[in-house]
């Protein structure tokens, strides 16, 4: 008999996270062992629970999702987590990636894309949505050069944050760091994207799908 695959979910909305637990167990050999509201709670009973896939929100208050996948795998270089995510675009895809997850999967794909995904990373291998794969694909094959590839996760978060019109404060209190870190990164952000004004910052993050135009 197969040992079930046991799965984390993370996601700040209790709703979302009931439909997933029901989408997932409906399948045979998959088992939700624990709930996560948080990236910050994720981190904690990642290491209480080690399940053997996370299924993580990118966007959730305080730490969000990279940040909080990022201190997973640093902690825990073996977790294997997917993103499901609004986010149905390359810039986020590739972010999620490099920091170390095992697969990218759209909130707004099929239900079976997730079960597949589940199934796939919990085997040691990688899944994409159809869409985000082609997204990638397109980007690598037209040679566009996406200047958010540059920046860490956290760097990121920031620059996404201000792309959305979120002040200083409003960022560090989301962020949980402080005002000085954020400017310091508000600074990093203008030299390493060529930018000098925030009107330029809106425009480069609308241009790669990072905000919505």
């Amino acid at each position: 008999m197969n040992k079930k695959i046991n799965v984390m979910l993370v996601d700040d909305h209790e709703v979302v996270r009931s439909g997933l637990r029901r989408l997932l167990e409906q399948n045979d050999g998959i088992d939700v062992v624990v709930e996560a509201e948080s990236g910050e709670q994720a981190y904690q009973l990642y290491g209480e629970h080690l399940p053997d896939v996370v299924v993580m929100d990118m966007s959730m208050p305080g730490m969000g999702g990279l940040e909080a996948l990022r201190r997973i795998i640093a902690r825990y270089p073996q977790a294997r987590v997917i993103i499901f995510s609004m986010h149905e675009n390359a810039a986020y895809a590739s972010q999620a990636l490099s920091v170390g997850a095992r697969a990218y999967v759209a909130k707004s794909g099929a239900a079976d894309d997730l079960v597949q995904a589940v199934r796939e990373v919990a085997a040691g291998k990688g899944y994409l949505s159809p869409g985000i794969a082609q997204q990638i694909a397109l980007q690598t094959l037209s040679g566009s050069d996406d200047p958010t590839r540059l920046l860490s996760a956290r760097e990121f978060e920031v620059f996404r944050l201000l792309a959305a019109g979120k002040g200083i404060e409003e960022i560090s209190t989301t962020l949980k760091i402080s005002q000085k870190t954020v400017a310091n990164y508000q600074t990093l952000l203008k030299q390493k994207l060529g930018i000098s004004s925030p009107i330029e910052l809106v425009r480069l993050a609308i241009k790669h799908g990072v905000i919505e135009g």
